[in-house]
């Protein structure tokens, strides 16, 4: 299963992370310590192990001292796994005989309240690291070829504008919508809190704009039956009426929306009063009255909107708030404002969102004279009707708990967005993960928010979560990015971190397959033996097949039994650690200020700052150095936790600074 010959020669860089880790962990002692591990040929602390400057040095000490590996020990790896992967392919060494160990986020983070106790842990860790890396193997990338066609599940608005940017790129594009028309919820909308636009319209130039792609064909009325393959070569079956297509693409873009919330029946009086109607409802009746509104044969003079109706439940199935209900009801209520006259709007809530722009739109109906009473979850209005007039009975959080009643001809319930009722399904044939609030799960929601577990699989748009028209817009658009990056070259390269299988050990017992969540592992045979067999491309080097193996054939790449039994024996190793003395030929100011390696600007306003706090202008004047200079040198070194904000002076112009965790 490779080559296992320990290394030698390894490198060790450990991260001041501008004070982020120096500050609590003592990374020059550990310098120190890990030059006399075994192998261990250069253990250096730096300030910022990212930094240009520092990448440079360590491909110049891999090329002089014949480096065969390195640690890094600094921040999570998600962050810097492939700049430090790049450093060691730019010197010349396999990028996969490298190891980032996390002492930012696992130590001086997680233990700042324990500075000796985070300095051990990271010992361990870092040592770890050493011990992984000492029989890590050099790896190849698994290349695979790619199809220049993309299947797009899903013809909303997400779905629409992402097909047109993917075909505009030159790719195929097979648009799938299971409705006989496309557009989703935005195409029955009339006008929209975007002022000036409709969703009819937007969907009507969307479409216009399809048609005009050759490269784009679209099925209505089409389920997904199955999907099979994998990245750069998924076959996905659609069936279109009574005909079963197979349509071959590289990458698959799931868009398939959102379903409004139904209120269960006798939930604030729904079904049981027929004045009782839910936001969708409304603004559908409103898009077609004119001059009065009447509804169930009465004019409407009073409106009660009762807000986060099926959402933000503590006890229920709908725990999240769904962003764009607060908005689109206050929208409403203001189109309501401009049509008809003479009607008046309760808004019953239990928090306004309308965040960003859209709180212009909360102003504007408090102007109008809207009432907007508060209430707890704990004490739900109630509506009643008496007399066939709708009553609402409301203890409102805004008077002291006055207890209060109003008289409205309609109530409307504010729904959320949920989760489509079919979302299991697609689930289940695309092996997409879903999180606890049932939406589609993508990897990360900052660092890759549109990729999904599956390689090659994406989604985008309200399908993973609420959102409203421009959000959903721009999630498919970076979904849309992503996969053009990976269709537009013929191969695809992907991650060597996979299951192997030792084919002399192999007995096939087939509970490697069983267990297998992303049906990677098949049945092989091989010189008249029945063994287990890896599909590299599908994946995704979890591990959960390895420890089952009872022949003990199975082993992941990276994380082999040398590698993982290597690092667990010198994690419990004693670590010895001497006690800090706060002086600068440990690396440390004051309390963990980190000076090695620091510009002599940086030392000079350090220096001033030692016996207290001053203004921009203050340093400039006492270094004798230009205002705009030290302004950015104390901008640098404050987003770097180097020093931070002491409050505005006495005069009220400017801010003054002071060191980082200064006693």
């Amino acid at each position: 299963m490779g080559n296992k010959e320990k290394k030698e020669r390894i490198g060790v860089y450990i991260c001041h992370c501008g004070g982020n880790i120096s500050d609590y962990v003592d990374v020059s002692q550990l310098s120190d310590m890990m030059k006399k591990e075994d192998g261990v040929m250069i253990a250096k602390d730096v300030m910022f192990a990212c930094a240009d400057s520092n990448q440079k040095e360590m491909i110049r000490d891999i090329q002089n001292e014949k480096l065969d590996a390195i640690v890094v020990a600094s921040c999570s790896p998600k962050l810097h796994l492939h700049t430090f992967r790049n450093v060691a392919q730019r010197a010349g060494i396999n990028a996969y005989n490298y190891t980032q160990v996390n002492i930012r986020e696992q130590c001086s983070w997680a233990h700042s309240d324990t500075p000796r106790a985070a300095s051990i842990k990271a010992a361990g860790l870092i040592r770890a690291g050493i011990n992984k890396v000492a029989y890590s193997e050099a790896l190849e990338n698994i290349e695979v070829s790619s199809t220049r066609a993309v299947v797009v599940i899903g013809a909303g608005i997400s779905g629409m504008r992402a097909s047109i940017d993917l075909a505009r790129m030159g790719n195929q594009v097979y648009l799938i919508e299971k409705d006989k028309t496309l557009g989703g919820h935005l195409a029955k909308w009339d006008e929209l809190y975007i002022k000036g636009n409709t969703g009819k319209n937007i969907i009507a130039n969307l479409y216009k704009d399809i048609k005009r792609f050759t490269n784009i064909t679209v099925f209505t009325l089409a389920t997904i039956e199955k999907v099979s393959g994998s990245i750069g070569n998924f076959i996905v079956e659609v069936k279109t009426g009574n005909e079963i297509l197979n349509l071959k693409s590289g990458a698959i873009l799931v868009t398939t929306g959102f379903d409004f919330y139904i209120p269960k029946e006798g939930e604030f009086g729904y079904k049981n009063f027929p004045s009782v109607i839910t936001l969708p409802e409304f603004s559908e009746l409103i898009d077609h009255k004119q001059d009065n509104l009447i509804y169930n044969n009465r004019k409407v003079k009073s409106i009660a909107y009762i807000y986060c109706v099926g959402m933000r439940q503590t006890k229920g199935e709908n725990k999240y708030c769904s962003r764009v209900c607060c908005t689109t009801a206050i929208h409403n209520s203001l189109i309501i404002h401009e049509k008809f006259r003479n009607i008046k709007a309760y808004h019953l809530y239990r928090d306004i969102r309308t965040y960003g722009k859209q709180e212009i739109l909360y102003e504007q109906s408090s102007k109008n004279g809207d009432i907007y009473l508060k209430y707890d979850e704990k004490k739900t209005p109630v509506v009643e009707e008496t007399d066939g007039k709708l009553l609402i009975k409301i203890t409102d959080e805004l008077t002291r708990c006055m207890d209060l009643e109003l008289e409205a001809e309609l109530v409307v319930l504010v729904t959320g967005m949920v989760p489509r009722s079919d979302s299991s399904q697609i689930s289940e044939k695309l092996k997409i993960p879903v999180g606890n609030d049932k939406f589609f799960n993508e990897i990360h929601p900052k660092l890759r928010p549109v990729e999904t577990v599956i390689n090659g699989v994406f989604i985008g748009g309200s399908c993973q979560g609420p959102k409203n028209i421009s959000e959903s817009v721009q999630s498919s658009l970076s979904a849309a990015g992503k996969i053009n990056a990976l269709t537009k070259n013929p191969t695809i390269l992907l991650e060597p971190i996979i299951a192997r299988i030792n084919f002399e050990t192999c007995v096939w017992c087939g509970k490697c397959q069983e267990v297998c969540e992303y049906d990677a592992i098949f049945q092989l045979e091989m010189n008249g033996k029945v063994v287990a067999s890896v599909n590299n491309s599908v994946c995704k080097g979890c591990g959960i097949c390895a420890p089952i193996c009872p022949a003990d054939a199975i082993d992941i790449a990276q994380y082999s039994n040398a590698e993982i039994e290597g690092m667990i024996d010198v994690f419990t190793e004693k670590v010895e650690l001497k006690e800090a003395t706060g002086t600068e030929s440990s690396g440390v100011v004051g309390k963990g200020i980190g000076m090695k390696d620091m510009p002599q600007i940086w030392r000079s306003i350090v220096g001033s700052l030692e016996n207290s706090p001053k203004t921009i202008p203050a340093l400039a004047d006492e270094l004798r150095l230009d205002p705009e200079l030290i302004t950015y040198h104390v901008m640098t070194m404050n987003k770097y936790f180097i020093i931070e904000s002491a409050g505005i002076d006495d005069n009220d112009e400017y801010y003054r600074y002071q060191l980082k965790n200064k006693v």
